[in-house]
């Protein structure tokens, strides 16, 4: 990789750490009887839809389909290597596969290369490749290409297995905090539904039919309690400041202010945040107050109506106009409830209904974000959901900052282990380390 490399560390061309490179191909999709069978047939899709182990695919082949096509016996334990469309993405196959001419089969020699360790070297210089071919008129991969990639490695295979090994525990505990993650989504929508929907009484207990009286509503059926009501009959919603003017002067001032990037759905993203430099006299219009709610104007449709608090956490921050403020009138709407509200699966459907679309694009305007009818408990029972609503967003988001940290802690050590900075053990700097 063009560094001085430790002791006991080499750099060989992959050829050279390889029995076999050699792609697939695809039997005739016209022909029926050449899918079907009972051999498994990777596609990029499979490759993208798994991890580190590819285990299963979507498509087989029969025996006629492999003999009639350039695709052929993929050995278990190689590494596929996406050389089209999603570029440079290993996976580990697990059980003897075919594959299509987008992807390589790389057969180690197990004399010189861990499986795991090459698999984390590929997976480390991914960016570079991705990087390097979008520099190329077409946004592939070749086999002459990674032919000639140059891995630094540790002569010994059994430093190379300790460093797959770190790595491996890392990917272990990220696999599991995903499953996690995904489980306690899986709960929150769950609950958020029936807080939503049912609400919960005076004595704390979640409101059903057979034991509370509810009725018919053009938000569907909700307690007898409850009203629906125009969003904008309970708040002030305003557009922000629109972007492209220049001033300068003593009589303006330069504020931070957020854009839809910054307004994820039900958390804010804060790690960029623009400056922008407007006349004192339209801060007080366009500065957002603790307890506002910031619902975004359009984008992609992810992206639409998605709405979370703001609790103050930058000072004197402005909001320009594709993020809408929805500042909730005191006692009447609470701020936590109305964005478990827009985030919910009837909040999102009604803004992509009422939203202008184009391809792949949709938007609101301001008519219609007041126009959005939210059930409406009392503010006591509001303020119950909201309770419980930020328990299962503040275990959601504990989970979430467990991940980033993995995530940053195996980008680390990939940097520290698979270049020879870090030895796995000072020990082995001692050892008379040989060309395996």
């Amino acid at each position: 990789m063009g560094m001085t490399l430790m002791k006991g560390w080499k750099t060989s061309g992959l050829p050279e750490l390889l029995r076999l490179m050699k792609s697939g191909g695809t039997p005739d999709t016209t022909r029926t009887d050449f899918y079907g069978g009972d051999i498994p047939f990777v596609s990029i899709e499979d490759m993208t839809a798994t991890n580190k182990y590819l285990d299963s695919t979507t498509k087989t082949l029969t025996d006629d389909g492999l003999q009639h096509s350039n695709a052929w016996i993929v050995p278990d334990n190689s590494i596929l290597y996406s050389i089209y469309a999603t570029l440079g993405l290993p996976r580990i196959n697990t059980i003897p596969v075919a594959t299509n001419q987008a992807i390589l089969a790389l057969i180690i020699d197990p004399n010189r290369v861990d499986l795991d360790y090459l698999y984390y070297w590929l997976d480390f210089i991914r960016s570079c490749v991705v990087s390097l071919s979008s520099q190329t008129t077409q946004n592939n991969l070749n086999a002459t290409i990674v032919r000639s990639f140059l891995v630094d490695h540790p002569t010994s295979v059994a430093e190379q297995s300790q460093i797959a090994d770190i790595l491996s525990t890392v990917d272990l505990a990220i696999e599991q905090t995903e499953a996690l993650i995904a489980k306690q989504q899986r709960i929150k929508t769950g609950s958020m539904q029936d807080l939503l929907t049912r609400g919960i009484d005076e004595h704390g207990n979640l409101r059903s039919e057979p034991t509370h009286q509810f009725k018919d509503s053009p938000v569907g059926r909700i307690p007898v309690e409850w009203e629906v009501v125009a969003l904008g009959s309970v708040s002030e919603i305003s557009s922000g400041i629109t972007l492209g003017k220049s001033y300068s002067g003593p009589n303006t001032v330069e504020l931070p202010y957020l854009r839809v990037a910054n307004v994820q759905d039900g958390y804010l993203d804060l790690t960029d945040v623009k400056l922008i430099r407007i006349p004192k006299c339209n801060v007080e219009r366009y500065e957002l107050r603790v307890g506002d709610v910031l619902m975004n104007e359009g984008g992609d449709f992810d992206k639409l109506g998605r709405g979370c608090v703001w609790n103050g956490e930058i000072e004197h921050c402005l909001h320009q106009n594709h993020v809408f403020k929805v500042r909730p009138k005191q006692g009447l709407l609470a701020s936590d409830y109305l964005a478990a509200v827009s985030s919910s699966p009837y909040g999102k459907s009604f803004f992509v209904l009422a939203s202008k679309q184009s391809t792949n694009l949709a938007s609101i305007n301001s008519t219609q974000l007041k126009s959005f009818p939210i059930p409406l408990p009392e503010y006591c029972e509001q303020l119950r959901i909201e309770k419980l609503a930020k328990q299962y967003t503040s275990v959601y988001n504990e989970a979430m900052r467990r991940l980033s940290k993995l995530r940053s802690l195996k980008t680390a050590l990939m940097q520290d282990l698979l270049t020879g900075k870090v030895r796995v053990t000072p020990l082995l700097d001692k050892m008379e380390v040989t060309d395996g």
